[in-house]
């Protein structure tokens, strides 16, 4: 669930689907999460409380003799920031509409283009299985955004997020690979009319995934990201990110419906960053 505050931990997107398909669903997820600014903020014991609901749409196409799929996340946030400021309890509450995320994929490799019976007979018959892919995922600067405040929804800014990732699938079990790095566009009107810089953001996390089932699946998933220090008016601030996430996730389907729920933790291990914890339930459904 990209729009909401945990790290994006999610598990089989690059998995096998059928195309000429439509896939849509929803979902909300509940963060809490303990912040730690810059010193020269002066801002201490900074928590977030934070509900987050997001739709979403993928399309599956053939696209030169690949399987391919595009798809849009758009979500509405509520978050409440309490702390010290100047030793002063301060509260901040915003709601309003996150950042837009798309993202267009492409299988390279294995997970041919199929559908109907073709589809569910080579799904049959696939007991070892390797797949590769790619991906350009884009946020786009949608969200709701105040230039002099220093708390935001969105980021009035564009982010560049190419991927690759490949998934190993060996009877009930498969494993998944996936690297990204993450790439800013500056925020002319960053709070007080300053302009924000940031380094490239790189992240790698990994999934394993036990079917019991068709349709119902259990995940754990393990995720590190390195870099994305800021500039701000060409004074470095010195608060290169290194995080490190986890997650657990279970799904069950209902018929043409499909049921998710999600863990998802992370932890700083920087002086600045964020530490936090998401529960998050979801349902998706498909169509051709």
């Amino acid at each position: 669930m990209p729009t909401s505050y945990a790290m994006e931990l999610e598990p089989r997107r690059w998995s096998h689907i059928p195309i000429d398909t439509n896939f849509s669903g929803g979902g909300y997820a509940y963060t809490e999460a303990d912040i730690f600014l810059d010193p020269t903020i002066q801002a201490e014991d900074v928590e977030l409380k934070m509900d987050t609901w997001v739709g979403r749409y993928i399309r599956s196409f053939e696209w030169f003799d690949k399987t391919a799929r595009i798809g849009v996340a758009q979500g509405y946030q509520e978050g409440k920031w309490t702390g010290l400021v100047r030793g002063t309890p301060t509260t901040v509450n915003r709601s309003g509409l996150t950042d837009t995320f798309v993202r267009l994929a492409v299988n390279l490799y294995g997970a041919p283009p199929l559908k109907g019976k073709e589809f569910v007979k080579y799904r049959t018959n696939a007991d070892v299985e390797t797949i590769v892919g790619v991906a350009l995922a884009m946020r786009l600067p949608t969200g709701d955004y105040i230039d002099d405040k220093l708390i935001n929804l969105g980021k009035n800014r564009y982010a560049f997020l190419p991927q690759l990732g490949v998934i190993h699938q060996r009877g009930k079990w498969s494993a998944e690979l996936t690297g990204q790095a993450a790439f800013y566009t500056d925020n002319d009107d960053f709070y007080n009319g300053t302009t924000l810089e940031q380094d490239p953001l790189y992240f790698i996390h990994g999934h394993i995934v036990h079917t019991f089932r068709p349709g119902v699946l259990a995940t754990v998933s393990l995720g590190v990201d390195y870099g994305g220090e800021a500039t701000i008016n060409g004074v470095n601030k010195e608060n290169k990110k290194k995080d490190i996430g986890w997650a657990a996730s279970f799904t069950y389907p209902i018929e043409r419906i499909i049921l998710k729920a999600t863990y998802i933790g992370t932890r700083s291990q920087e002086d600045t960053g964020f530490d936090s914890d998401t529960v998050s339930a979801g349902f998706s459904f498909y169509w051709q």
